[in-house]
């Protein structure tokens, strides 16, 4: 009989976080880590793969995201917050170690989880974002780049409200799905880099888009701009090494490629230095939302990774 995708609130921390999940625990637990704008429903192929490759799939919606509850009052967003919610997602749920899989800004909890908690993961998976301490280059962006326009307070607030939800969401998938860096001119804003005549892309269908609007017309914005956006503090560590196994996952025509600095960091291989159990994966066609686009690929690429460490459960 096929496996269902199931959903559960957790009191975690004061809050009510919503995650789904999948499968049972007899080879170990999987759990995902979403971006912006996304929810846990970002992990609907790889949760079925992990599932049926005998694995316990949970994908969180992250605090003010989706169904998982908001702080009181749109409250401060701290990195820190996401890391001791996965501590304690884990505790609740009895799980003494799992494989970690984050995209985005979900890479960063991922980093930082492994980072200050070595004992609870058994490996981890990441889509997009390579580890550095220093972080990604943005200061040498222009004012016009979308983490800058989006870091100001009401800003984007401004921009979306000009649309209903499902076009915002519409927009950003069929921006950050190009392998150009969204960089509005000047009296220009970032949805206007849309044209309102652009297709979807072929992987994304209107299911798709209403799943993401339905949970956005819930939770709005504002807070999930907050996190990642507004909140880009890192915890400092002296000397970060993971030593757990980790998986970098890059699609080659994934915007966040021309970053400064970010492609010779890549290729040339620097992550090494802070991850020495690291295993890069080049997708020639790949895009920002690689796990989407190419399911069947990349869902291989995370079974075969955790099955080659669930020795150590």
């Amino acid at each position: 009989m096929e496996q269902k995708i199931e959903h559960s609130f957790l009191d975690v921390r004061g809050l009510s976080l919503h995650i789904a999940h999948i499968g049972k625990e007899d080879k170990g637990t999987v759990v995902f880590l979403h971006g912006f704008p996304e929810i846990w429903y970002t992990w609907r192929h790889q949760m079925l793969a992990v599932a049926e490759a005998g694995y316990r799939a949970i994908a969180p919606d992250c605090r003010g995201y989706g169904l998982s509850e908001q702080p009181k009052g749109g409250g401060d967003a701290k990195w820190e917050d996401l890391i001791d919610d996965l501590l304690a997602i884990l505790d609740a749920l009895h799980i003494p170690k799992a494989f970690i899989v984050g995209k985005d800004f979900g890479a960063i909890p991922t980093y930082d989880f492994a980072l200050r908690n070595p004992d609870r993961v058994l490996g981890a998976v990441v889509l997009g974002i390579p580890f550095s301490p220093k972080g990604m280059e943005f200061h040498l962006m222009p004012e016009g780049f979308y983490v800058w326009r989006w870091r100001e307070p009401g800003r984007a607030e401004t921009d979306f409200g000009r649309f209903d939800v499902k076009t915002v969401i519409r927009n950003i998938y069929i921006l950050f799905s190009g392998s150009e860096l969204p960089i509005a001119e000047e009296g220009q804003e970032i949805m206007d880099l849309v044209e309102p005549s652009t297709p979807l892309p072929t992987w994304f269908t209107e299911d798709d888009l209403q799943a993401y609007a339905d949970l956005y017309e819930r939770s709005g914005f504002t807070y999930p701009l907050k996190m990642p956006y507004r909140s880009m503090n890192r915890m400092e560590k002296a000397d970060p090494k993971i030593e757990a196994p980790l998986m970098l996952i890059m699609g080659e025509k994934d915007y966040a490629m021309k970053t400064p600095g970010m492609e010779d960091y890549v290729r040339g291989g620097m992550m090494k230095q802070f991850v020495p159990n690291l295993v890069f994966v080049f997708m020639p066609e790949g895009t920002h939302f690689v796990h989407e686009q190419l399911p069947g690929e990349v869902n291989k690429l995370i079974v075969d990774f955790i099955n080659n460490h669930v020795s150590e459960v």
